[in-house]
């Protein structure tokens, strides 16, 4: 069992093992493997000094592996999900295991539209979020940004003219969609 101070079983012998998958094993003689003092297992359990850690308090439904019985008994508590990015992380964890690349591309949408609803309560303040500072797109003329990937065989020059489009596009996308709302509302 995981998060347990006790050595967890084998599921099946190194014989067995053996037997099963080809070339299994082939690190198993202590001469082969300098970590060999590191690991073995010493009965008297000086690393953990409890049978199971104290739990952390939940102060919120946390979104948990499918693959795991309960929640670990530590986790992140800085991004607490809100919104409509907290629910596209919970669909991640609900539906999908870990291993799968629908849940890791949830996920990383999530963090998207997570990067949207932060823009778009920016504006609502008093200092909406500026896209030309905070995208570093004014550095790139005032600190030697062109020069220093000409000649360079710098790897990340194969998408720099995708980075304006990128970046600059969903901006440019949302002032055209305001602009058309603008235009219909005035036309009415």
């Amino acid at each position: 069992m995981v998060y347990t101070s006790k050595r967890p079983p084998l599921a099946e012998t190194s014989d067995q093992l053996r037997a099963r998958i080809p070339g299994w094993g082939a690190d198993l003689d202590p001469q082969d493997r300098p970590s060999v003092p590191k690991l073995l297992w010493k009965e008297d359990q000086r690393g953990a000094h409890w049978e199971f850690p104290e739990r952390q308090p939940e102060k919120w439904p946390r979104e948990r592996s499918i693959e795991h019985a309960f929640l670990t008994p530590v986790f992140g508590t800085s991004c607490p999900p809100r919104g409509l990015s907290g629910a596209v992380r919970k669909i991640a964890y609900r539906k999908y295991s870990e291993a799968r690349a629908a849940h890791w591309l949830l996920l990383l949408a999530a963090d998207r539209v997570d990067a949207w609803e932060h823009h778009l309560r920016s504006f609502a303040t008093i200092h909406p979020d500026n896209p030309i500072t905070e995208t570093g797109v004014a550095s790139e003329f005032s600190r030697h940004g062109i020069s220093s990937r000409v000649g360079k065989k710098r790897a990340d020059v194969k998408h720099h003219l995708l980075d304006p489009l990128i970046v600059a596009g969903p901006w440019v996308l949302a002032g055209g969609l305001v602009v058309a709302a603008v235009r219909n509302v005035l036309r009415r």
